[in-house]
C-alpha cells in the first residue's frame, strides 16, 4: 500500500539553488587550495610564493538541486608601492566582492597581518553574510592557542560563523560546505551541472605552465613573467600546445632557460605530464622564453596579454 503524505511529498518540486561565493584573503593564506579541495580536483594553481592567482577563477560544484559557483580572487595586499600588475590583482579581488551571496573570509591560524587588515576593510559594507574561515589549524601544535585568536577576532566585525579548517588536509571543509549551502539564494543553476569553471581550456593551460615557473624558480623571476598560448590544437591522438614565457630581463630568461636548457626542460616536463591528466590526452608541449621588457606595470600590455576585469 503507497502512504499517501508520502506520494504527495515526492510531487513537490525540487527547488533550485544557485549562488556565487567569493573566498578571499590576504596573499598566502590558501584560497586556492581550498578551492581545489572543494572541487575534488586541480583547478586553481598553487605555489608556496604569495600572489600566485592573479586573476578571479570560477570553481562550479553542482550537487543535486544546489549548485555553487566559488570565486578565488588574489590575494589583496598593499599595492602603494606596486606596479599595474599588483593593482589588477587588488582590483580584481576587490571586484569579486560585488554581486556574491556569500563571503569567505580565509586566515592564517593564530596569525593576523596588516594585510588582514586590508581584506578587513574592504568587507566593511558587504551586506551578505561572512564566514570567518581559519586554514591551516592542523600546523599548530597546541590547538589551546586558537581559542584567544577566534576570541579576538570575532570583536572584529560581526562573522555569520567562525570555523577553523585545514585547506589542505580537509579538515572541517564539509562542514564549510554544508554552512555555504545554508545560505545559497533559490534561483536557476548559471551552469551546466557538468561544467567546473568558467575559463578556456587555453587559460588552465598557462595556468599550469606558470605554476611549473612559481614551483621552480627562485624569489624574483616568477613576478616578472606571465605565459601565453600561441597553440592549442587537438587532434583524436595529440594535443599540441605553444606557450610562449614572457619576462621582463636578459637575466630572467637565463634563469628560466638553465644551464643548458635544463631548467626550461623541467618545467616543461612538469607541466606536461599535468596538462596530460587534465585533458587525459598525449600531449607535444613547447616552450619559448621572450624578453619583454615592463610588461608587469603596462597596462595596455596587461590588457593584450588577458588581463582584463570580466
Amino acid at each position: 500500500m503507497t502512504d499517501k503524505h508520502s506520494e504527495q511529498e515526492s510531487d513537490q518540486p525540487v527547488t533550485s539553488r544557485c549562488g556565487y561565493v567569493a573566498i578571499v584573503g590576504r596573499p598566502n593564506v590558501g584560497k586556492s587550495t581550498l578551492l581545489n579541495h572543494i572541487l575534488g580536483q586541480k583547478l586553481s594553481i598553487t605555489s608556496d610564493k604569495p600572489q600566485t592567482t592573479r586573476q578571479q577563477i570560477l570553481g562550479i560544484k553542482t550537487e543535486g538541486a544546489d549548485q555553487v559557483i566559488y570565486v578565488d580572487t588574489p590575494g589583496m595586499h598593499d599595492d602603494a608601492q606596486g606596479k599595474a600588475l599588483n593593482r589588477f590583482m587588488n582590483k580584481e579581488a576587490s571586484q569579486a566582492l560585488r554581486h556574491v551571496d556569500l563571503v569567505i573570509f580565509l586566515v592564517d591560524r593564530t596569525k593576523w597581518t596588516v594585510e588582514d587588515d586590508i581584506v578587513l576593510s574592504k568587507l566593511e559594507h558587504i551586506q551578505c553574510p561572512v564566514i570567518l574561515a581559519v586554514n591551516k589549524v592542523d600546523q599548530l601544535k597546541d590547538k589551546a592557542d586558537l581559542l584567544p585568536k577566534l576570541e579576538e577576532w570575532s570583536a572584529k566585525r560581526e562573522f555569520t560563523a567562525l570555523l577553523p579548517l585545514s585547506a589542505k588536509r580537509g579538515h572541517n571543509v564539509p562542514e564549510l560546505e554544508a554552512l555555504v549551502h545554508k545560505y545559497l539564494p533559490e534561483g536557476p543553476h548559471m551552469f551546466d551541472e557538468d561544467q567546473i569553471t568558467d575559463r578556456s581550456s587555453r587559460f588552465v593551460v598557462a595556468e599550469i605552465v606558470r605554476e611549473k615557473l612559481m614551483r621552480n624558480l627562485g624569489e624574483e623571476v616568477p613576478y616578472g613573467l606571465t605565459v601565453e598560448i600561441e597553440e592549442f590544437s587537438q587532434t583524436s591522438q595529440l594535443l599540441t600546445i605553444s606557450a610562449l614565457i614572457l619576462v621582463e630581463r636578459e637575466g630572467q630568461k637565463r634563469i628560466v632557460i638553465g644551464d643548458k636548457g635544463a631548467g626550461l626542460k623541467t618545467i616543461g616536463r612538469d607541466a606536461r605530464l599535468d596538462i596530460e591528466r587534465m585533458f587525459e590526452s598525449k600531449v607535444m608541449l613547447n616552450l619559448w622564453v621572450k624578453v619583454r621588457r615592463g610588461w608587469s606595470d603596462d597596462e595596455r600590455a596587461l590588457r593584450s596579454l588577458g588581463y582584463r576585469h570580466e
